[in-house]
């Protein structure tokens, strides 16, 4: 075995956070010599008791370092430590980086330029629309998004920088096997091809109240800033933001509507000093070494429509507008106007409001 395998078995002990194995390494020096240090020697590094020596000296029987590198192989994914030249730098910054992580993907990128884009999992379609936007602008840039591939706002940033051919990564709060939210399977297969899935927990293990916070750390220890997109005050996306202060990172918020309690978390961030963010050139402005993007360059792909598809979609903006209006301006009858809408908004080009309003999803 190891000083690799020595760390994979250290983190398959729950009771074995980055604070105590940090600790000790101190201590020991190498991985290797803490699982075969005695229960007596181990109990003189600070905060480690009986219940914790015990089973660090009773490793292998505790846990099983074999199947877990037969599920590496199988799955497959690849293994970064701490000590490995191609972990991401800016999280080897923080106080208690992982010293193990679990890729499936593309190593190479993770050291690139990029932007943290968190928010509700509860999200409005302004808030996901916002975020898709955004993360595309970030894509053309050649920022990489990163987030927690959570539902709401982290599955939009997601889907957002690959449909505009970018790469992003996914930090989970579970284990590599494990997707959480189930309905993201193929979106995580998407990033992996086109980014990477990265977790610091071994196969099997479940996501709890405990590991998404874990998991908000990576977010915000490995970006140059977190992008808070649509959050409310209990929002987790909130503990990823105050971790990025923490860390010395920039934080940014969208501001959103004043009578939307999801967006009073943003607004509040705005209050206490983030940066407001209205388009993917208030964070890119300050990466002083990428060329800023105009957004309406940003190609959004564009599904098949038809002559009549065409003419309704052509009078509508981002502006809403009733459909007598569209009826009038694209001179075609009620009923074509009522089925083009209808299929434009099953195409996700259009968003309907309260009144018969439309306008433009992008």
């Amino acid at each position: 075995m190891d000083n690799r395998d020595a760390l994979i078995a250290l983190n398959l002990l729950p009771e074995i956070g980055p604070v105590r194995l940090s600790k000790l390494l101190d201590r020991f020096g190498e991985p290797q010599k803490i699982l075969g240090a005695s229960e007596r020697a181990l109990m003189s590094v600070d905060g480690i008791g009986a219940k914790v020596s015990a089973k660090i000296h009773q490793w292998n029987k505790v846990v099983n370092l074999s199947e877990e590198l037969r599920r590496i192989d199988r799955f497959p994914c690849k293994i970064l430590t701490l000590d490995d030249e191609c972990y991401p730098s800016l999280l080897r910054q923080i106080y208690d980086p992982p010293y193990v992580l679990y890729v499936k993907g593309e190593i190479g990128l993770i050291n690139d330029c990029s932007i943290a884009m968190v928010g509700t999992r509860q999200s409005t379609l302004y808030g996901r629309q916002v975020a898709k936007m955004l993360a595309g602008q970030f894509a053309a840039s050649g920022v990489m998004v990163v987030s927690g591939g959570a539902r709401g706002i982290d599955s939009a940033s997601h889907e957002g920088a690959l449909n505009a051919g970018g790469r992003t990564i996914a930090i989970l709060g579970t284990g590599m096997d494990i997707v959480y939210p189930s309905e993201n399977v193929s979106l995580f297969n998407r990033i992996s091809e086109q980014g990477a899935v990265i977790t610091q927990f071994p196969f099997g293990y479940k996501g709890s109240k405990y590991t998404f916070p874990v998991r908000n750390r990576i977010v915000a220890g490995m970006t140059q800033g977190t992008l808070v997109v649509e959050a409310n005050r209990a929002s987790g996306a909130l503990i990823t933001a105050n971790l990025a202060g923490e860390y010395g990172r920039n934080v940014y918020a969208v501001p959103g509507r004043i009578d939307s309690p999801r967006s009073a978390g943003c607004h509040d961030l705005i209050r206490d000093g983030a940066k407001l963010c209205e388009s993917a050139e208030d964070v890119i402005s300050e990466f002083t070494h990428l060329k800023a993007v105009d957004p309406d360059l940003i190609k959004i792909p564009m599904p098949t429509l038809s002559p009549v598809e065409q003419s309704v979609y052509g009078v509508l903006s981002h502006e809403e507008i009733q459909q007598d209006e569209i009826i009038r301006l694209s001179r075609l009858s009620s009923s074509q106007v009522s089925v083009a809408l209808l299929q434009l908004e099953m195409k996700k080009l259009v968003t309907q409001h309260p009144g018969r309003f439309f306008r433009r999803f992008y």
